[in-house]
């Protein structure tokens, strides 16, 4: 398998194939939410079409990076969404990056998003498709962000090698600019856990998959057989 690691800017074209990796949390705290019952995710363009999209249908959740907003039922924190009842819901979310890496690459024919709580089963699924090239995107800090590269890398090598180590990899992504800012406090809208949660690796049996749906980029559970 040709796997190429990329940052946002750098997505000149159209990928057949992408994995987009937010450990750090956006993809962490999506696939809490399926766990927590959501049937589906809406991956927002910005804060105000997240505001208008709550804003025509009340019963959705929309969530947000940084600290509780008005408008917005919840934050972009694992260990703050794992205590909402999400059953049946459809969830919002808007973040700095994730949701944007899923968007960049909304034309692909197949997207995945990811993070280690995942990472077999997204693995897995790029094994059932004997994908020849697959171009991931390295969202965090313009493709610089070494918890998504780690997990990107990882992803990749099991692809091809189910019994790979992933110790290497949580340790990098454990010591990572953005494991240090939640840790110590600097972002806001954070649980003590938030780290924790996000270096869970297979946390959950099931790939995310993004499609669009009447124009709207919507991330849905996928089981892999």
């Amino acid at each position: 398998m040709d796997a190429r690691f990329l940052g946002i800017p750098e997505l000149v074209e159209v990928p057949s194939l992408a994995v987009v990796v937010d450990v750090m949390r956006a993809f962490t705290v999506a696939a809490w939410a399926f766990a927590q019952g959501a049937e589906r995710i809406v991956l927002a363009e910005s804060l105000d079409e997240a505001l208008v999209l709550k804003a025509r249908h009340p019963d959705w959740v929309a969530l947000k990076d940084g600290p509780p907003a008005p408008g917005f039922d919840a934050v972009n924190s694992p260990g703050l969404l794992r205590s909402i009842d999400l059953g049946g819901r459809t969830v919002v979310q808007k973040t700095t990056a994730g949701t944007v890496g899923a968007l960049a690459v909304k034309e692909a024919s197949l997207v995945l998003c990811a993070g280690f709580v995942v990472a077999e089963a997204t693995a897995r699924l790029l094994r059932t498709r004997e994908c020849d090239s697959v171009t991931f995107v390295v969202t965090g800090e313009d493709g610089h962000a070494d918890e998504d590269l780690a997990c990107a890398q990882y992803i990749a090598r099991r692809a091809t090698e189910a019994g790979a180590d992933a110790a290497e990899y949580l340790r990098r992504a454990g010591g990572s600019r953005a494991a240090t800012e939640l840790a110590e406090g600097v972002r806001q809208g954070v649980h003590p856990d938030d780290v924790a949660l996000c270096l869970e690796l297979d946390r959950f049996p099931f790939a995310m998959v993004a499609t669009l749906e009447d124009s709207l980029m919507v991330l849905r559970p996928y089981a892999v057989p």
